[in-house]
């Protein structure tokens, strides 16, 4: 257990600081996700009854004002479906942008051992060019988990939106 905790200090360690920003935005990225997804299992389909429940509720239900109401309810479902889905959003396209800072503070290392050395030494060179690609490669792995359950999450927002309004039908 204690092997494995060492080897994510080397790796971090290997990757400079922005690789532990990058680990930081990808948790809680995740950890926005977990919530969303537990929210669609568990808590929607409470809200989603309740809501659809109190429009059958209603004994006008063909006026406009009615439509009014009904539209403010499906508002309402659709802003609790979509909760965090664009602050997920945002840090999935900041994964990919901190991962290219990690890239250009890198390679200043890497020019910075050139300049000290006076030559092109790959030893030398060689922990700036790993601070250059890791925070890379961590920032993309980031990215993508991240576009696949934000593009999941929207999708199960629109068809739920979509299937109250279906079932919230107006009186004609």
């Amino acid at each position: 257990m204690f092997e494995i905790f060492e080897a994510v200090r080397d790796f971090t360690e290997t990757g400079g600081q922005v690789l532990l920003v990058i680990g930081l935005l990808i948790f809680i990225m995740w950890l926005l996700i977990l919530e969303r997804a537990l929210y669609v299992f568990i808590w929607h389909k409470q809200f989603k009854n309740q809501t659809i429940s109190a429009w059958e509720a209603r004994q006008d239900r063909s006026s406009w004002y009615a439509g009014q109401i009904r539209q403010a309810m499906i508002s309402r479902v659709s802003l609790k479906l979509n909760g965090s889905i664009p602050v997920i959003q945002a840090l999935v396209a900041l994964c990919p942008l901190l991962g290219l800072m990690g890239t250009v503070t890198g390679m200043i290392e890497v020019f910075d051992v050139m300049a000290i050395s006076g030559s092109g030494n790959a030893r030398s060179m060689a922990s700036g060019v790993s601070k250059a690609t890791i925070p890379t490669m961590a920032g993309m792995v980031g990215a993508l988990s991240g576009v696949f359950a934000s593009t999941w999450l929207a999708r199960i927002s629109k068809t739920e939106k979509m299937h109250i309004e279906d079932a919230m039908t107006m009186d004609h």
